[in-house]
């Protein structure tokens, strides 16, 4: 696999009556297997939308995305969601645990998707990992924000992910917990070796990646290489 993703000429447009609005027009990148990449760039730019089109979570108007050698857009969306299963994490802002879930059930739910028998071993060793241990039996509403996305963090290398897609992953946190957060994602993202896409505003996090596409009015402004390492 020379690249683990590939973005080709990718549009979307919503219509709305007889309006419509063209969110990302002509966008075309591709990222190797490793790579750690941030999108970044203003409020109604298409950062969110051109994650969930890259990881298989809705499908473009025209163009075309290559996900871990599947072209997504000629799959239908239970054939989307099993590739999604097989190679992708996710870490969203607002967390997204499943409140009738501890914490522990909740990172266990990638790995048991798949059917690994080892699923609750390997989200012990995640919640240790990222300090949460004694907290494996909690619900998420005993949990603080950075708790929560914590757990949210172990659940997304539960499955041994070949990439993981990060949208404002400190976007609800203070200064202090976003960066631990940071760093523990940093961390686990270099031990397992997954390759990282971040959309946020946070232009210093977006920083600690290898590059960084900005997006304007729904086009690739700017695609740079940075010298930090992720």
């Amino acid at each position: 696999m020379s690249t683990i993703l590939a973005v080709n000429q990718l549009t979307k447009t919503y219509q709305s009556g007889d309006r419509s609005l063209t969110v990302l027009a002509d966008v075309s990148f591709a990222i190797q297997p490793g790579e750690s990449l941030a999108i970044v760039g203003p409020s109604g730019s298409g950062k969110t939308t051109l994650l969930g089109l890259c990881a298989g979570l809705d499908r473009a108007g025209s163009g075309e995305v290559i996900l871990c050698d599947a072209l997504l857009n000629e799959l239908s969306e239970d054939a989307r969601a099993a590739v999604r299963n097989r190679n992708v994490g996710f870490i969203f802002q607002n967390f997204q645990l499943i409140p009738t879930l501890t914490a522990l059930e909740n990172v266990m739910i990638p790995a048991e998707l798949n059917g690994r028998k080892d699923a609750r071993v390997a989200a012990l060793a995640l919640l240790e990992k990222v300090g949460l241990a004694d907290r494996s039996h909690h619900y998420p509403s005993q949990l603080s924000g950075g708790e929560q996305q914590r757990v949210a963090l172990a659940r997304a290398f539960c499955n041994n992910p070949q990439i993981l897609f990060a949208d404002e992953p400190t976007g609800n946190l203070d200064e202090s917990t976003g960066q631990m957060v940071e760093d523990l994602l940093f961390s686990l993202n270099q031990e397992m070796g997954t390759t990282l896409v971040i959309v946020t505003h946070d232009l210093e996090l977006a920083g600690k990646t290898q590059r960084i596409i900005q997006l304007k009015g729904g086009q690739v402004f700017s695609d740079t290489r940075t010298q930090t390492p992720a």
